[in-house]
């Protein structure tokens, strides 16, 4: 599989998003679990999850405990895998999503997320969502004392803008590794924070690639260039769509989600799935 940097490390051009796994309709505790080592038997290093994807109040930080016991379990080195996580988006027992950006809640959902995760650092810790009632500079100072105090080892943002990209680099002093935003064939109101990573050198990581767990199934349905191509190709329009994003900038790495470990499975191919300059110009037309 392909590799891509984030920072000073190394993880694979496809990761995994675990959302799926934790919130409504998500599989028994077993096919969770094998769905992550699927993911990692077949390359994967880069494993997404947050303190918020979770049913109710009674299991949060549900997905960082399924990912840490996976990663227990698993026959493989643990150490070679990036577990990215995020802070400062809740489910109030389950219910709407609020946010909470205030520094001294971030600092203590990091160290909660670290007890969930174990080890000595979370190796990737990222703000999840801009909080509209506390500065930016004020939240993303907050991922600065943690990389500080060796609570974190990298520090990224969610759901950003290019200005916000730029304010949360200058408060880390440059240390700002990754962004984290939706971008999919139906979502592409991001392609400017994209570039933007691009020429900052930061990785770039599309959440829900595929268009979000309810409309995943049906991209060919949706897209008709990517059904084509898919088609031309033998393969799926999710690996379509996954190596068109690819294709976007080497800053780019994809995490789509999953439940099964046939879906995972398929989608790391998109990894090594190339794409001919005329494909790619129908797909960024589409």
């Amino acid at each position: 599989m392909q590799q891509r940097t984030i920072g000073d490390i190394q993880v694979s051009a496809i990761g995994l998003g675990g959302m799926p796994m934790s919130i409504e309709g998500r599989p028994d505790r077993d096919r969770a679990i094998a769905t992550i080592h699927a993911a990692l038997d077949a390359g994967v290093t880069l494993v997404d999850t947050a303190d918020a994807y979770h049913l109710d109040a009674t299991d949060d930080g549900h997905n960082e405990e399924l990912i840490a016991s996976a990663l227990a379990s698993w026959g493989g080195d643990a150490s070679t895998i990036l577990v990215a996580t995020k802070g400062g988006h809740l489910r109030p027992g389950g219910g709407a999503w609020t946010v909470d950006g205030r520094p001294e809640h971030l600092v203590a959902a990091a160290k909660a997320s670290l007890g969930r995760l174990g080890g000595d650092a979370i190796g990737l810790y990222q703000f999840h969502r801009p909080d509209p009632d506390v500065p930016y500079a004020e939240s993303v100072g907050a991922l600065a004392e943690l990389l500080d105090e060796g609570i974190i080892r990298r520090a990224g943002i969610s759901n950003a803008s290019v200005a916000q990209i730029e304010e949360a680099n200058r408060v880390l002093g440059g240390r700002l590794v990754s962004v984290q935003n939706q971008f999919s064939p139906a979502f592409r109101s991001s392609r400017a924070e994209l570039d933007h990573c691009a020429e900052l050198g930061i990785a770039f990581l599309p959440w829900s690639p595929l268009g979000g767990i309810s409309s995943a199934g049906a991209l060919g349905d949706r897209h008709s260039a990517f059904a084509e191509v898919a088609a031309a190709h033998g393969v799926s329009p999710q690996q379509v769509a996954l190596a068109w994003e690819l294709s976007l900038a080497d800053v780019v790495i994809p995490i789509p989600g999953a439940s099964r470990p046939a879906s995972i499975e398929d989608s790391v191919k998109a990894s090594d799935l190339t794409l001919t300059d005329a494909e790619l110009t129908a797909l960024g037309a589409e």
